[in-house]
């Protein structure tokens, strides 16, 4: 539902974004096309990872620096919907 509302909005706004866009995996030889799948990429530039849990945890963070090295890109958002204030900042 976030993202859906999300992506509605961006595109009224003409900003470009890739929706659930496929990240390769590459090891060795073998190559995954699709290892791993990014919530949401704004302009090429910000990857964008949309949860709602109780608590984000080290592997939502570590989630995001994967995706971010695959990628090769060096911005990164991850949102909780499930808090009071979506401002709440984590060190």
């Amino acid at each position: 539902m976030y993202e859906e509302i999300f992506c509605y909005e961006w595109a009224k706004q003409g900003i470009s974004f890739k929706r659930q866009h496929g990240i390769p995996l590459i090891h060795e030889e073998i190559k995954l096309e699709i290892g791993f799948r990014a919530d949401v990429i704004i302009d090429d530039i910000v990857l964008v990872e949309l949860k709602s849990v109780e608590s984000l945890a080290d592997i939502h963070y570590k989630q995001v620096q994967t995706y971010l090295k695959l990628a090769g890109l060096k911005l990164g958002l991850l949102i909780n919907f499930n808090v009071p204030l979506i401002k709440r900042w984590n060190s």
